[in-house]
């Protein structure tokens, strides 16, 4: 005798359970996972999907595209960044020498967030990548910028001292994530942190 349809389950239910144990969340990170490993042009939903272990169907259930996916996977990234940025430079009471410290520090802790940073760098050609990337970059020499003129120095000088404190951790990410050039040890680091920092704030800069 042929089961009775009503004790079946709604085959569009058993498919919203199965897709609900992997979340547009676990999308997400998996996106900038690949990101950071292998750039922006390696995010692909057929190799996101057997790298989650998981077949498009479950992908297709939370985004419309490959480009939806990148626009939330990048929108989670920059709240993030924005917490983080508040998180390593907010709480060092606003000094210039303590906030290049800290911005400097930040590179040289958790690995990923940098290396994904590296890799957008590498992808401003990228529609959705050029925009958040200026926007992140502007917060962060804000930051900078806000901690010189509490110092005392004047509108110009300050955006300029800010410039040049973000060029040089830009382009210690640059050496060290993208080129992999033979990391610093802990000594190396602190000492090379202590001249950047030596050479942006000299002494009697601070108040």
């Amino acid at each position: 005798m042929p089961a009775n349809p009503a004790t079946l389950p709604a085959s569009g239910e058993t498919r919203a359970r199965a897709h609900a144990r992997l979340s547009a969340s676990d999308w997400e990170r998996g996106a900038m996972e690949m990101i950071s490993e292998e750039g922006v042009a390696a995010v692909a939903v057929e190799a996101l999907a057997r790298r989650l272990g998981v077949t498009k169907g479950s992908f297709y259930w939370h985004f419309r595209n490959r480009e939806a996916l990148l626009q939330a996977a990048l929108q989670r990234w920059e709240a993030d960044d924005d917490r983080q940025l508040e998180q390593h430079l907010g709480a060092t009471g606003g000094q210039p020498r303590e906030r290049l410290g800290a911005l400097f520090r930040w590179v040289s802790g958790e690995v990923q967030a940098h290396r994904i940073y590296a890799a957008l760098l590498q992808a401003l050609d990228h529609p959705l990548v050029k925009p958040m990337m200026t926007r992140v970059s502007q917060r962060r020499m804000d930051v900078l910028e806000l901690a010189f003129r509490r110092a005392g120095l004047d509108h110009d000088a300050a955006r300029h001292r800010a410039r040049l404190a973000y060029a040089a951790y830009v382009g210690f990410l640059q050496l060290n994530l993208t080129l992999e050039l033979p990391h610093l040890s802990h000594e190396q680091y602190e000492a090379y942190v202590e001249h950047v920092i030596a050479v942006l704030v000299p002494p009697g800069t601070v108040r």
